[in-house]
């Protein structure tokens, strides 16, 4: 049976600012493919409102990382009031974005990811004992990697945002 172990429980970033919602975006989607993700976006909404776009997207990157062993990432991203700014700098003139930002991390180790041990009984025992007792060490590894990813992926967009911050004095 494919198990689904929940490693990162609701970690959060809020920001609100001026940020690019694009550049954000391409921060994300390159930092996964750096790392051998595979992408995919579960949901991308946007709603235009008198106060500002409000933006609702849903991304869940995976990898497998063994024949047993699978990660998956869960991002959830609410903007609201997005609205569009031009910041001066000197004589030249920047485009952004200017709303409040809210980010939710989740990421799961799925064991079993092809559900060859769930097949016949013996086979899902089996699994539950190898698990417990044998496969213990590789799942280890496979938490400490998915924690170190999301936590280098959560200091990065901290950074890029707070370079947002620093830059334009806002």
């Amino acid at each position: 049976m494919v198990e689904r172990y929940l490693v990162i429980d609701r970690l959060k970033l809020t920001y609100e600012g001026l940020f690019n919602v694009d550049e954000l975006h391409n921060l994300i989607s390159s930092f996964f493919y750096e790392k051998g993700y595979d992408w995919y976006e579960k949901m991308n909404q946007v709603m235009v409102t008198p106060s500002g776009k409000q933006m609702q997207i849903i991304l869940e990157p995976w990898k497998n990382i063994s024949e047993y062993y699978k990660l998956i990432v869960s991002i959830k991203i609410n903007i609201i009031d997005l609205k569009d700014a031009e910041v001066r700098m000197g004589n030249s003139v920047l485009k952004t974005n200017q709303g409040t930002l809210r980010m939710v991390f989740d990421g799961h180790v799925i064991s079993d990811r092809k559900s060859k041990w769930s097949q016949k009984p013996l086979y899902w025992f089996l699994s539950i004992l190898f698990e417990k007792y044998l496969f213990k060490e590789h799942y280890g590894k496979a938490e400490r990697w998915l924690k170190n990813d999301v936590e280098d992926l959560h200091s990065k967009i901290k950074t890029y945002l707070n370079s947002f911050t620093h830059a334009y004095g806002r």
